[in-house]
This record gives structure tokens, sequence and C-alpha cells, in this order.
């Protein structure tokens, strides 16, 4: 067998091989397509319901319960997730499991928000009704506003008529979609009707890199006895024994009433650097406008501030709106709150 013929069905494996590739991405752009535009046409028709859903929401005094069955119960759980991490209290509750006992957890006071693409899941009726007895509004989620959930419902909100994405047309895709989308907006617009704050999320996630991101300065800053202050007149001599010993690589020059006159870093030091160095006075090597941060600042903040420029720096000092010292801050602390 020469080489031409072994090259024959490798070429062929190739052009099928490319062929996959082509309709694999084909799918997945379709996919990606139908959702969007189903996207789209929810957002158009969001109006007078919607409103009256998120008025109904705030006046909760209880809380929210959402509920699902199959997938749609899934993206109910990551909606009073949701709702739950950004001030709107909630929590999810299994239809099946509402029949044997669960329907405990709904009381006076609450809201229910029932999900179902079709309307007609059976496992929701011990929900729905209970809603029903105890006088619960209940916020409907389907595609069919004649189904028995859209009947049902105190308040309706239909999602738009949308096929599902894919081949086949079947498997929940575009329909989850829209809920889980939905469930963002009702999310949102009640985080923002009540003023719920980036310091609020952050005392809602305290733990991880994200509960890092939203620590404040104060939080993390040194203050008082760890400060390397000294005050102008101080020679260079023992301005650099105060730097060496506090160990951050920058020192203040403070005025007897404790506001921030300029920095020293190890910079400053090389680019004064002279046989006379040593007996000169502080004012004289310091920089007059250095980056400083505030106290209520965001960890994220002071990161962004230690790197802009073209000369970052590892250190700023914190001072307040009178430019008064209250601290200072190291991206080793920033490291140790597992920022960056």
């Amino acid at each position: 067998m020469n080489s031409g013929e072994h090259a024959l069905p490798t070429a062929i494996a190739e052009r099928a091989g490319h062929t996959q590739d082509a309709a694999d991405l084909a799918i997945a752009r379709d996919v990606l397509a139908t959702e969007a535009a189903a996207l789209a046409a929810l957002s158009a028709s969001l109006g007078a319901e919607f409103l009256a859903a998120i008025n109904c929401l705030i006046a909760v005094t209880g809380r929210v319960v959402v509920t699902g069955m199959g997938k749609s119960g899934h993206v109910a759980r990551k909606i009073a997730a949701t709702m739950a991490s950004t001030g709107t209290p909630a929590l999810f509750v299994h239809p099946a499991e509402a029949a044997h006992g669960d329907l405990g957890m709904i009381v006076p006071g609450d809201a229910v928000i029932a999900l179902s693409n079709s309307g007609e899941a059976q496992e929701l009726a011990a929900i729905v009704g209970h809603a029903h007895r105890i006088g619960l509004p209940l916020i409907g989620v389907t595609s069919r506003a004649e189904s028995t959930l859209g009947h049902e419902s105190t308040i309706l909100l239909l999602l738009p008529p949308a096929p599902e994405a894919g081949p086949i047309g079947l498997a929940p895709t575009t329909s989850t979609t829209l809920q889980m989308a939905l469930g963002d907006a009702l999310a949102v617009a009640l985080l923002a009707r009540r003023g719920f704050s980036a310091k609020d999320f952050r005392d809602f996630h305290p733990g991880g890199k994200l509960g890092a991101r939203l620590k404040r300065v104060r939080e993390l800053m040194h203050k008082d006895e760890e400060l390397p202050l000294v005050p102008p007149g101080t020679t260079m001599d023992k301005a650099l024994i105060t730097m060496t010993a506090k160990r951050f690589g920058l020192l203040g020059v403070v005025d007897e009433a404790g506001q921030l006159l300029g920095v020293v870093t190890d910079g400053d030091l090389r680019r004064a650097m002279s046989p006379t160095l040593l007996s000169r006075d502080v004012v004289d090597i310091m920089n007059r406008a250095p980056k400083t941060i505030a106290p209520d600042a965001l960890a994220e903040d002071a990161l962004r501030e230690m790197n802009a420029t073209s000369r970052p720096v590892t250190a700023l000092f914190v001072v307040d709106d009178a430019n008064m010292i209250r601290g200072i801050l190291h991206i080793h602390d920033l490291l140790r709150a597992g920022f960056v």
C-alpha cells in the first residue's frame, strides 16, 4: 500500500470531523439565538402584572415561598436563593413534600410564587390549595394562561410563546431560561425598591472572595501605634528608623492635628539619594500629593488605587474627608482577607 492510499482515509476522517464540528456549533448558536429571542419577547411583555407582583412581594411581612416541580423546581430553588441573598426573605418548598408535612412551612403573611411551564403540574395542587385556604397571594409563572395554575393565580406572570431550543424541541431549555430570567428581574427590582446596598449584600456574603471584595477599608486597616508617622522637621536619619520599624515601606508626615501633609516611599528615597540625604528634613523628601483611600471605601477600590497609574504602590494611608489620618492599608492585608 502506497502513501496515497494511507492519506485517503485520513482526509475523509478530517473532513468528517470538520463537518461534525460545524454541526455542533450551528446547533449551539441556534440554541442561544432561540433563547435570546425569547428573552427579548419576555422583556417586551412586562407590564402591569409584573408591577403588581413587585408591589405584592414588597408588602409581604413573612417570606416569599418559591415552588416548582422538575426543572422548574431547580429554577425555583435558585430564585429563592437569589431573593434571600438580596434582601427579600425567601425559601424553596418542594411541592411533592408539601403534602407530607412541609405545608407547615407556609404560614400567614407569606406569598407564594409557583412555577410550571405547562401550568398543570399536579404536584403543585397541595401548595396552591393551601395558599388559597390561608389567604396568601399566589403568583403563577406559566406559559399557558388557560392552565390550572393560570386560573388559580392571584397574579399571573405569563411567559411569551417560544419554542424549546434544540432539534427535538422537547427538553426544558427556553422555558427554564425564561423562568430564571424572570426570577432575576423580580429579585433585582425588589432589591432596588428596598434600597439594598453593597454593604447589605456583603453582610449576607461574609465568606469567600466575594465577601473579601466587599469588605470596607476600615475593617482591614492598621491604626494607632502601628502607624509609621513623623512630624515635619524630622531629619531623614530619624525618619528612616520609624519607617523601617513599622515595615510598611512608607512613612507619613503629619501635623500636630493629625492631618496628612505628605508621604515618603522607598521610591522617594531612591530618587532623593545623595550624601546629604540623612541630614535633610523629611518635608524636603516627601510627596505632597500621595495616593490615599477613605475608611469606608471598599477593599476593591483600595486595590484599584494601589495599581492605578504607572507607579503602583503596596500601601495606602487611610484618611477622612478632612485629610486626617485614620489608618494604613497594605496589600498584604488584602491577601490575608482572601481578596487577591
